[in-house]
């Protein structure tokens, strides 16, 4: 009985929590799309800016300045290039919310290298419940799944001693 009780109260709290997946990689998908506006806004600026010195482009202005004698100029291209290469992970990150499945985009936010970004997206996360069809799928199924797993240790030895005293 307690088995039981036990049993729907771990499915009860795996569902809310598989629920909550779909949900948060929505927010994820809303907080890299607004970095990602923001840094091609910025990377749009330095190709403007290395137009208008007649650079080839912003990667081309940025090794001259590299090699430049000035600490800060070599400084501020070093942060511009930091932040061209933050617009091409960003820009990988856009195309797999853009293309790829729920598990895909999961394996995405849950990168380790992206852990920093997925606190601050879990700062405004509010509990809620997924209004589409893949996302109840998911979570269920993933509820399910997480279920098995977690009950399957009290399960296996549950049954073990029951036949030991039969």
């Amino acid at each position: 009985m307690i088995g039981r009780l036990l049993d729907k109260l771990v499915f009860g709290v795996a569902l809310i929590v598989a629920l909550q997946m779909p949900l948060l990689v929505d927010h994820y998908h809303q907080y890299l799309s607004g970095w990602y506006k923001a840094t091609q806004w910025q990377v749009d600026g330095y190709e403007a800016t290395a137009k208008t010195h007649q650079f080839a482009n912003a990667q081309a202005m940025i090794e001259n300045h590299l090699k430049n004698t000035e600490p800060s100029v070599r400084t501020d291209a070093e942060q511009k290039l930091a932040t061209v290469e933050l617009l091409a992970d960003l820009r990988l990150g856009m195309d797999t919310f853009a293309t790829g499945n729920l598990l895909e985009k999961m394996l995405f936010m849950l990168h380790p290298d992206r852990i920093h970004v997925l606190k601050d997206v879990t700062q405004n996360f509010k509990l809620g419940i997924p209004l589409n069809p893949s996302g109840m799928a998911f979570g269920v199924v993933f509820a399910l799944l997480l279920n098995i797993l977690i009950m399957l240790p009290f399960r296996f030895f549950g049954n073990g001693r029951a036949r030991q005293y039969s």
